[in-house]
């Protein structure tokens, strides 16, 4: 079975140590920490848990109050932010509505050549850089608030609107494929398994009916090593360049 649910998920992991055959000894609540545990590890670190999108905010009056953008939860990093002005001024020419202008009309047709175009672009990014600079902003994921450290009554205005270039969570809610990830999965059933074995530590040493011993150190120690193996990988082989979040 393929999973498309939290539920489907443990009950593949479960499956995978043994379930029905062998009893996990692993409480509910237990496996409900332990997704929410291999969620948080997957979006943290692994390439496919997040997508590049823009996000557009109308600023109002509480923005300009507080001095912060309240943005969605699942806007993991910002790169840049590009903002939107209604004025004409030829200080704000490099912002984003002014350049969506400018290529509409800009017709390389009538160019010959892309020479002309690539250096064009070059200079204007090389005045931008000069004449104006660039928002320096803060944002912490766990803040959910975009500091953009500028003129606040001066340069931003209520009804203003300020696009966002970021990474966004993938919602296992609303993309389900996520729960079939292949370095999920494996994760998760490490995580169980060292569960289940934490649990069984106890007991360790203890002898049941028809001679079985129980052995919850092997278990969890096993389980140790698998965990440690896959955060490697993630870390190796699926993780995104840092220059990546950093506009």
């Amino acid at each position: 079975m393929t999973p498309s649910t939290r539920q489907e998920l443990v009950d593949y992991c479960l499956r995978a140590l043994g379930a029905p055959v062998i009893e996990i000894n692993v409480d509910e609540d237990q496996l409900e920490d332990r997704v929410d545990e291999a969620l948080q590890y997957f979006q943290a670190y692994h390439s496919d848990a997040v997508i590049r999108n823009y996000v557009k905010h109308e600023v109002t009056a509480t923005d300009i109050a507080n001095r912060y953008i309240t943005v969605n939860d699942r806007l993991a990093y910002i790169s840049r932010v590009l903002p939107f002005t209604e004025e004409n001024s030829s200080v704000n020419m490099f912002d984003a509505r002014y350049q969506i202008h400018l290529n509409d009309i800009f017709d390389l047709g009538h160019m010959g050549n892309l020479h002309n175009y690539v250096q064009i672009q070059q200079y204007m990014s090389m005045l931008d850089m000069m004449l104006n600079g660039s928002e320096q902003t803060r944002y912490n994921r766990h803040m959910n608030r975009l500091y953009i450290d500028t003129e606040w009554d001066k340069d931003i205005k209520e009804g203003d609107y300020v696009i966002v270039d970021g990474y966004q969570l993938v919602d296992p809610a609303s993309f389900s494929d996520v729960y079939n990830d292949m370095w999920l999965k494996k994760y998760l059933v490490a995580l169980i398994k060292r569960q289940w074995g934490l649990n069984l530590i106890k007991f360790e040493g203890m002898q049941l009916p028809g001679g079985v011993v129980l052995n919850g150190r092997q278990i969890f120690d096993d389980a140790n090593n698998e965990i440690q193996q896959l955060e490697e990988e993630i870390r190796m082989n699926w993780e995104m360049p840092v220059d990546m979040f950093v506009g």
